[in-house]
């Protein structure tokens, strides 16, 4: 199959580079000429595990190619996907679809041969609908279907989940499409992954409510962690012991300073909008997004408790920044509310984040960027654990504690025992949802 994937930011390059990996023909099309240079030349603009591996394999293979031509890349496809960002328009926090109807309208002028169209960017009900109306009308003759393939890739494990999916959602309304799209997407039908073929508003809610409810359940838990604080209960345990009830599942149950990234904030406020539009309120969503604030809110108050009530002319280490471990994405992230606060209450920040730092340098203004923990920690008034990268999660605590000016910890991913770090030196320590202590007073 000849595929056109439009767009080369997470999504399409991604989707792109591991379309190519089954043995489809991929072009990867993109406006930013820069951007189309550096993949040419074998860089990846974004960091995700194994991308570069898989990407210069397929490209020496001669199945994967970059252009910044759309009309090149359309003409004669089996199949273009629509992978173009869809960000919070300003003002009403419905998704901003100017990029997708733009792509739309190009591609139908570009199209000489049948075309099935498809939608990868996450977008609202009837957007797939509006699409098949502006390719209609760049191109009456245009022989075309639309189709709908939302995705469902984790950030830092975008390869393996291309690959070895839960499920892939492919919303069609012609058997002439499915046919196209299971061929796209035979080598997962052969390893018997779940293909589910629905109506084009089935997929695009299927998106949004997977990405709310998951937004749920971080959000419940966080709150439950606020109770087990007051109560004196752990939420590791209390995570643990609801996580083994299969209902419920253990993913998404770890307490921390609230979810972020690309999709989860995004998609949430979209949904909270579109019901709202149709007189439908979602008000479990809309408040899992009032929750999520408060909860980021609420981590810059205990890093100022765990300083004494101030953080004026303190120096406070943070490790991590980015939303996720295995990941330089920065959108959202709670770092993005924590660190500009402790910076304007006066600290001395100094930040360690091993893929951060591109995006963080302009989003992080007044903070010093170090290379390791042990460094940041040096002469510091506390640290604050806020990205749970594999390097954080080793350190050797009594070097850390002997360091520091004031050996306190604010774990906000809960990656450390209180009593392991009261054992190494520090003399104060506040997780998420446990029982911390103080040992100055």
């Amino acid at each position: 199959m000849k595929i056109a994937m439009v767009g080369t930011g997470y999504v399409g390059l991604v989707s792109g580079v591991c379309f190519s990996d089954f043995g489809h023909e991929v072009v990867c099309v993109d406006k930013d000429p820069r951007k189309i240079e550096m993949l040419e030349r074998g860089e990846v603009p974004i960091y995700e595990p194994g991308l570069d591996e898989v990407m210069a394999r397929n490209v020496a293979a001669g199945r994967l190619s970059f252009t910044g031509d759309l009309a090149r890349a359309v003409d004669g496809a089996d199949a273009v996907f629509i992978a173009v960002g869809t960000p919070t328009r300003r003002g009403d926090g419905h998704a901003d679809l100017t990029y997708v109807m733009a792509a739309a309208e190009e591609i139908g002028r570009s199209m000489t041969s049948y075309t099935v169209v498809v939608t990868k960017s996450t977008v609202p009900v009837g957007t797939n609908r509006q699409v098949q109306k502006v390719i209609s009308a760049a191109n009456p003759k245009a022989e075309f279907d639309v189709a709908s393939n939302p995705e469902f890739l984790r950030e830092g494990a975008a390869i393996d989940d291309f690959m070895r999916p839960d499920r892939v959602v492919v919303g069609v309304q012609t058997e002439r499409a499915q046919e196209v799209m299971a061929d796209i997407y035979r080598p997962l039908f052969l390893r018997d992954f779940p293909i589910v073929y629905t109506d084009l508003e089935s997929a695009e809610m299927i998106k949004y409510a997977a990405n709310a409810f998951l937004a749920t359940k971080i959000t419940f838990i966080n709150e439950m962690a606020i109770l087990c604080e007051k109560v004196g209960a752990d939420i590791k345990a209390v995570s643990r012991g609801m996580g083994l009830d299969g209902r419920i599942g253990n993913k998404f149950l770890h307490a921390g300073p609230g979810y972020g990234g690309s999709c989860f904030p995004k998609d949430t406020t979209a949904l909270a909008r579109i019901g709202q539009s149709h007189a439908a309120p979602c008000h479990i969503t809309e408040t899992v997004i009032k929750v999520n604030e408060e909860v980021k809110r609420r981590m810059i108050d205990k890093v100022v408790d765990l300083c004494g009530g101030s953080v004026n002319g303190k120096t406070i280490a943070v490790l991590g920044v980015t939303f996720k471990p295995n990941t330089d994405d920065m959108r959202d992230a709670p770092a993005l509310t924590i660190v500009p606060a402790l910076v304007g209450s006066g600290a001395k920040v100094r930040v360690v984040d091993p893929q951060g730092r591109r995006e963080g340098e302009a989003l992080l203004p007044g903070v010093q960027w170090v290379d390791d923990a042990y460094k940041a920690a040096q002469k510091a008034d506390a640290l604050v654990l806020l990205t749970e990268w594999n390097e954080f999660r080793g350190l050797d605590l009594k070097r850390l504690a002997k360091k520091m000016a004031a050996p306190r910890m604010a774990d906000l991913r809960n990656i450390y025992a209180p009593q392991d770090a009261q054992r190494a030196g520090f003399e104060a320590y506040v997780g998420v949802g446990r029982v911390g202590f103080d040992t100055t007073g």
